[in-house]
């Protein structure tokens, strides 16, 4: 009997030990071969698989003992694909919880208020951990694969910073800005002041984007709404600028002549009434509320100070005023 009881007490104490040792290298960092590492995962990945691609990452460690650890846990059947960023410190047990959560590594895309489309298009192609299907893809094609075949992409995506996986795909980031869009377009709409002369969100959306590349500081962006607003409702052309120079497109060289304002295109607001066809750039919520809540104003017409703000006037030999004395120093 006392040999017995020998014998457990033996293999409790070389059963403490080794749940000690366990408990020790559980909690003690990885040596890792850098400051931090890659990890990509691809779906369908084994829990062995996962263990091995944890040491070709560069975690120096056994992958026999993760894997054991990941089947111990009653976790390796919760390892979700992703792109992991493994950063210095990190224990085999914060590895294996972030990796059953899910916790992949995250960039972000900024799209800026006022970009045009070509703008978007060169951002995306700049970041180089995202998946570049739209690239391949016409502005028709991709509208189409968003589910939007026949609308053109300009001003529809919302101005945002967008988080993504390394590896996802561009249109997919693009799909989450397009439905956010959507989304503010919407309750912005239902904002709107009564007897504005926008007929739908479409028509919301251009005046925005027009407001958006006219505005030189915030606080003028409800004014200068509320005189495109009042020359909407008079039927006088809008002779904005940034409109002219949407529709020359890549061929404006950064010199606006008169010989542009004469120049017909479907863009072109001094040669045509109403507003453009489309978007010109994407509008913020801002520049969209003024849309649809303009400042009440006689203002017709406005002009630069060359400080960023603008002065309004109501008449036309008030304007010409302002013009002499703002821009041409009379």
């Amino acid at each position: 009997m006392r040999r017995f009881f020998k014998g457990l007490l033996f293999l409790l104490v070389m059963a403490l030990v080794a749940g000690g040792a366990a408990a020790w290298w559980l909690l003690r960092p990885l040596p890792q071969g850098a400051p931090v590492l890659e990890l990509e995962i691809e779906p369908g990945t084994t829990p062995r698989g996962v263990a091995r691609n944890v040491v070709k990452a560069g975690v120096q460690t056994d992958a026999r003992l993760l894997y054991a650890w990941f089947r111990l846990s009653g976790q390796d059947r919760q390892i979700k694909a992703g792109n992991y960023e493994i950063p210095a410190g990190t224990t085999p047990y914060d590895l294996l919880q972030k990796l059953a959560r899910g916790e992949e590594s995250l960039r972000a895309l900024t799209l800026v208020e006022g970009w045009n489309w070509r703008q978007v298009r060169a951002a995306l192609a700049r970041e180089e951990f995202l998946r570049q299907d739209a690239a391949a893809l016409s502005d028709e094609a991709l509208m189409a694969e968003l589910g939007r075949p026949g609308v053109a992409p300009e001003g529809r995506f919302f101005p945002d910073t967008y988080a993504y996986a390394k590896g996802s795909s561009d249109v997919a980031v693009l799909r989450r800005a397009l439905h956010s869009m959507d989304r503010r377009l919407q309750q912005v709409w239902e904002m709107r002041a009564a007897d504005l002369p926008l007929r739908t969100p479409d028509d919301l959306l251009i005046l925005a984007s027009i407001v958006e590349k006219e505005t030189g500081r915030a606080a003028d962006r409800a004014e200068i709404a509320g005189v495109f607003i009042n020359r909407l409702r008079i039927g006088m052309p809008l002779q904005t600028d940034p409109t002219v120079i949407y529709g020359l497109g890549e061929a404006f060289d950064g010199n606006l002549r008169r010989s542009h304002l004469r120049a017909d295109t479907p863009w072109n607001t001094y040669t045509r009434s109403g507003l453009p066809p489309t978007p010109i750039a994407m509008p913020g919520k801002a520049s969209m509320m003024a849309a649809v809540q303009p400042a009440a104003t006689k203002a017709l017409y406005f002009v630069a100070r060359g400080d960023g703000s603008s002065h309004f006037s109501a008449s036309l030999d008030e304007h010409n005023r302002a013009v002499n004395r703002y821009q041409r120093g009379r």
